[in-house]
């Protein structure tokens, strides 16, 4: 059986780029609740779905290493694959038996795997792309410290988080997923959807990997039922009735579209679609169609604008309203500047319980800095107490020296 690849295994499996962990922290970035597909399946390795393939990506101090499977019966068919091809739009092509016919064989049978051995430029830029390293993170990190103190002091310790450049399809199902949710719900609920319904890829160390879903098999008239079955809930019948709106009122490449729209009107028409609020378009604009002034506002980060900022403290509020999410959303893009959603996100992932041993370096660093200061309040106010001694010293000599001449005279 296949198993999941190390870098220790050898180097020549895998291949690399020059990244350094400044510009990507795959541990923050792959496991902050942007995706919900990649699992760590050795110690800094992590292994996920990209276009249509399976990869495991590893990092040193310089570098990013990746190492992608490929099943043997797809060879063919991914070697001729258009460069930048959406997975959903790759999928859409098929006829619906042959993907029953998929899935009923994966269960069956374990599809075999084989690593990639040729050096082709087309898996480098896919994965450039996926984590936008084109976007030179240290500079903004750079300009948000410098307009925001609190994030220069969060940004010491959280470094190398960016936001990933998602399947669209992919990443508005997932989201349509989190609706009152946490993380580690949610990961389990996207899994079973692709496992469901989603073309098998190949299987490691008994871990079976498939594609997400196309739209066609999300919209089957089944499909509710099913995800109920699997413990989806409300959410279910929002995916099934998305994806027959998006594939019955707009077609098959209006996801991917709306990349070139603008962003209120990529958000609002997001909106029109069963499950979605401006919350979850929100994030699918951010993390899949390219508009990084996009800022999530859930009530975590409202907390995080009241706490951190002051943001609308003692206004009583309870509720986000579309109007509170518009001026938070505004006050940050006023702070922050057009990647306002990437900055977000940083101290999204820092306020995150699972990050809390990363949060007590910075709390260690906090009282250091306040002893420091008192230290240094303290000097100076022992120079402040000698100047002024020194000061009323010699008022005290020229007064007595006054008194004393005044004294002659008069004599």
């Amino acid at each position: 059986m296949a198993k999941h690849t190390v870098l220790s295994s050898g180097a020549k499996l895998w291949r690399s780029l020059a990244c350094a962990k400044s510009e990507l922290r795959l541990d923050l970035t792959l496991a902050c609740g942007q995706s919900f597909r990649w699992r760590e399946t050795a110690e800094g390795h992590w292994t996920g779905v990209i276009g249509g393939r399976v990869w495991t990506l590893t990092q040193t101090d310089d570098t990013l290493w990746y190492h992608i499977y490929q099943s043997l019966d797809r060879q063919g068919e991914t070697s001729g694959r258009k460069k930048g091809a959406g997975v959903s739009l790759q999928l859409e092509n098929k006829s619906d038996n042959r993907f029953k016919e998929a899935v009923k064989k994966e269960e069956e049978e374990p599809v075999a795997v084989t690593p990639v051995h040729q050096d082709t430029k087309e898996e480098e830029e896919m994965l450039r792309d996926y984590f936008q390293l084109n976007v030179k993170l240290g500079d903004l990190y750079k300009e948000w410290g410098a307009a925001d103190h609190h994030f220069k002091h969060i940004a010491d310790i959280f470094t190398g988080i960016r936001m990933l450049r998602q399947d669209p399809t992919e990443c508005l199902f997932s989201f349509i997923c989190t609706s009152n949710n946490h993380i580690t719900r949610i990961q389990g609920m996207v899994e079973r959807l692709c496992q469901s319904l989603g073309a098998p890829l190949c299987q490691l160390d008994q871990t079976s990997y498939h594609n997400f879903p196309s739209l066609s098999a999300l919209a089957d008239t089944s499909v509710e039922a099913r995800l109920r079955d699997l413990g989806f809930g409300y959410r279910a019948r929002f995916l099934q009735q998305s994806a027959k709106q998006i594939l019955d009122t707009h077609g098959i490449q209006w996801l991917e579209g709306l990349r070139s729209a603008p962003y209120l009107q990529a958000r609002d028409a997001l909106r029109t679609l069963p499950g979605v609020g401006t919350k979850v378009a929100d994030c699918v604009c951010l993390m899949s169609l390219d508009k990084a002034e996009a800022v999530p506002i859930d009530t975590h980060v409202w907390q995080i604008a009241k706490r951190d900022y002051n943001y609308g403290s003692g206004n009583g509020q309870k509720t986000i309203t579309d109007k509170l999410h518009r001026d938070i959303g505004d006050f940050f893009r006023k702070l922050w500047g057009p990647y306002a959603g990437w900055a977000q996100s940083v101290l999204f992932c820092a306020d995150l319980k699972k990050f809390q041993n990363l949060k007590e370096m910075l709390r260690m660093k906090g009282p250091k800095k306040e002893e420091n200061d008192e230290e240094e309040l303290t000097v100076a106010g022992k120079k402040r107490k000698i100047k002024k001694e020194k000061i009323d010293t010699v008022k005290n000599i020229k007064a007595k020296a006054g008194h004393h001449k005044k004294a002659k005279k008069s004599a």
